[in-house]
């Protein structure tokens, strides 16, 4: 784990400012196709869910992309739809049993090791278990799938004029839950790799983790600022005391415009107020609700 977070706590600052910015759904409009079509048919396949795909399919997209779940860890985003798929009256009626999955629920919440492929295969060497193995079969078909078919999808419109404005005024990372390899090929494929000190995925830790190694002690706190699509991109501003500013799902294009004309300039201005970031919260927040539409 060390070794891991080492490119992170190495780094020195080399401006006043930090800015961490997810990837996935945030500077690439990556999550529809990453999660429509790679991980909710390897979740069907996988886990023997072909008799409940309709409701499967709502379940995950609902977890991955329209809930306050987006942008979850995939290893408690799984355990999510499992358990929505559990409580679900239709499944109930046709009798399916879902996969009850205790050994990747323990997996999902272990603080020892990391959430990626790599970490479970250390979590399997200590608790070795047949549902591990289908777990790692179906985490690297997803990432096969991903690998095959997510290319050629550009950044979102004024990612790439913020990054260039802000390359001599900020030190900035890439703060994501996508394993390391898939983030250096999507930012390196759109040559926007070269704005960023560190291109941190999954292996590295949270994302609450990330910021901390590499922004810790080492900033003032109003010069440290998140930009995430999903709760879990403000709740590692959060842990870190740093300011968030929010892309909006399904409105990105103008959240990152709004960046672009505005935002950064009030940060790099120390002029990011708290009411100023909570009225954008407040929008952001709207876009993400708890209870499936099924439910409503």
């Amino acid at each position: 784990m060390i070794e891991a977070h080492k490119p992170l706590t190495d780094m020195q600052p080399q401006h006043a400012f930090f800015i961490g910015i997810d990837s996935d759904g945030c500077a690439f409009d990556t999550m529809e196709i990453k999660h429509k079509e790679c991980f909710t048919p390897n979740i069907i396949k996988h886990w023997g869910l072909q008799a409940v795909s309709k409701y499967a399919r709502e379940a995950s997209e609902f977890v991955n992309l329209y809930s306050k779940w987006r942008g979850v860890n995939r290893w408690p985003a799984l355990v999510k739809v499992f358990d929505l798929l559990m409580d679900r009256a239709e499944v109930i009626k046709r009798g399916f049993h879902v996969p009850p999955t205790p050994r990747v629920r323990e997996f999902a919440l272990n603080k020892e090791f990391p959430l990626s492929n790599d970490g479970l295969k250390a979590y399997m060497a200590a608790h070795p278990d047949s549902e591990l193995e289908k777990a790692l079969a179906w985490s690297e078909a997803v990432n096969a799938t991903i690998a095959d078919m997510v290319y050629g999808i550009p950044p979102f419109p004024y990612v790439r004029e913020s990054l260039e404005f802000l390359q001599d005024k900020a030190d900035m990372i890439v703060v994501s839950q996508t394993p390391t390899e898939a983030l250096c090929r999507e930012w390196a494929e759109h040559h926007i790799d070269r704005y960023v000190r560190v291109i941190a995925g999954q292996e590295m830790g949270t994302k609450s983790q990330h910021i901390a190694f590499a922004a810790g002690g080492k900033y003032a706190a109003d010069h440290i600022l998140m930009i995430g699509d999903a709760l879990g991109d403000l709740k590692a501003a959060r842990d870190n005391g740093a300011l968030f500013f929010p892309i909006n799902p399904g409105r990105e294009d103008e959240s990152w415009q709004r960046f672009y004309e505005e935002g950064l300039h009030k940060f790099l201005n120390l002029e990011y107020t708290r009411d100023y970031e909570a009225a954008l919260i407040a929008e952001f927040e709207k876009t993400m609700p708890e209870t499936p539409p099924w439910k409503r």
